[in-house]
């Protein structure tokens, strides 16, 4: 592994993910073997193939200040190391590393992923929630959640297999080269995780594909419900979806019509928007980044006399709570995913696309159903049109 890339790469964070923490010279023997359990289970609910633990960075400003950690030394008259493998059941193959950066010493600790069962310390079992550690025996849902992770029932965009195999990608070059990124097309697939561990084509590369087979459409509607007449239908699917999400972005920006207000006018009138264009933006930036695509279903977005709703399939992931959601703490559904639309600055790490959203229009622009998350964005009409 190479140190210093991860350690940058988790400075990028705004703050600590429940899959990694920052360390100064911090060292209490026990308490770092039920980091390690916390962090392994943590890491299999997030999907990610590791967890870190990193000292020599500062955990709020995330400035490197370098650490006199030794994880070489010595407990209870045996080594410390040995001392943690024979306390973590089932063994996993933890490892310590260490490299300068701007001249001063860090020290990272590689931590893998619980496979099969969760990783116990000393026959405890524990994992991160938000910044503590949290015996696992307590808290029965997310245990329950974990063992379904582990026993391989939940599938990601990563892990499942494309429908359609001969998929072509010269749309997603073209992307990437709009963006000033030049891919390797020796390397790209495996760089972008593109194909699953049986070496079939998953459901991100068929995302990815210059034909996703996915439909997503704008349904306008007359009045403020289903049940009223179907004025038009949009079409923007079947496409690479980085393409399909920027044509909605840019219909978004047909929709949200100028209005002249000339109420009070006395020298220069007013242009009023029809809707907040950063809300509408996040919004649907995050209804097709965080869509559960394993389920079959896309996102949908419906327009109404008086309001825009767009709806992601999926609920708030086990690692979150609404506190959490509303905080901007991200939890990616699609962890390659995200990482792919913040490479193309898309999004970023900092998650303010909820609170961005909240500012503008309230927690009640939210609303949670059982298999979905639905944002509404309503309009600011400064005069009523019957017949609109």
């Amino acid at each position: 592994m190479n140190v210093k890339e991860i350690v940058l790469e988790l400075c990028q964070y705004s703050d600590q993910q429940e899959w990694f923490v920052f360390k100064e010279n911090w060292f209490e023997p026990m308490a770092l073997g039920e980091y390690i359990s916390a962090l392994s289970n943590s890491a299999a609910f997030h999907h990610r193939e590791y967890a870190f633990l990193v000292w020599g960075v500062n955990e709020d400003t995330h400035e490197i200040v370098g650490t006199e950690f030794n994880p070489f030394c010595l407990y209870q008259n045996e080594p410390y190391q040995n001392y943690l493998a024979r306390n973590l059941s089932p063994s996993i193959p933890f490892v310590f590393q260490e490299d300068e950066m701007d001249g001063l010493r860090v020290v990272l600790l590689a931590i893998p992923a619980a496979t099969e069962v969760p990783t116990a310390f000393v026959g405890r079992r524990y994992i991160r929630i938000g910044s503590s550690i949290c015996d696992l025996f307590e808290y029965p849902k997310r245990e329950i959640a974990l063992f379904k992770i582990l026993d391989t029932r939940v599938e990601t965009i990563e892990t499942m297999p494309a429908k359609y195999q001969d998929l072509t990608f010269s749309k997603l070059f073209g992307y990437y080269g709009s963006k000033g990124i030049v891919l390797n097309k020796r390397t790209f697939i495996k760089n972008l995780g593109l194909k699953n561990e049986d070496g079939k084509f998953n459901m991100m590369a068929q995302l990815l594909s210059d034909n996703s087979h996915i439909p997503l459409r704008v349904s306008i509607f007359e009045g403020k419900t289903k049940g009223s007449d179907l004025f038009s239908v949009r079409e923007f699917g079947f496409n690479c979806l980085l393409y399909t999400l920027d044509d909605l972005l840019r219909y978004g920006d047909v929709i949200n019509l100028i209005q002249a207000d000339e109420r009070n006018r006395v020298v220069v009138r007013k242009d009023v928007p029809l809707y907040d264009s950063k809300a509408f933006r996040e919004a649907m930036i995050n209804a097709v980044q965080h869509n559960l695509w394993v389920s079959g279903n896309e996102p949908m977005i419906s327009v109404f006399s008086d309001r825009i709703e767009i709806l992601s399939r999926g609920t708030i992931p086990p690692g979150q709570s609404k506190e959490g959601f509303f905080l901007g703490e991200s939890v990616p559904v699609n962890k390659k995913l995200s990482e792919i639309f913040r490479q193309l600055h898309i999004s970023e790490k900092a998650g303010r696309g909820v609170p961005q959203i909240t500012e503008m229009y309230g927690k009640k622009a939210f609303e949670f159903r059982e298999n979905t998350i639905v944002v509404t964005i309503p309009f600011d009409r400064i005069r009523n049109y019957p017949d609109m």
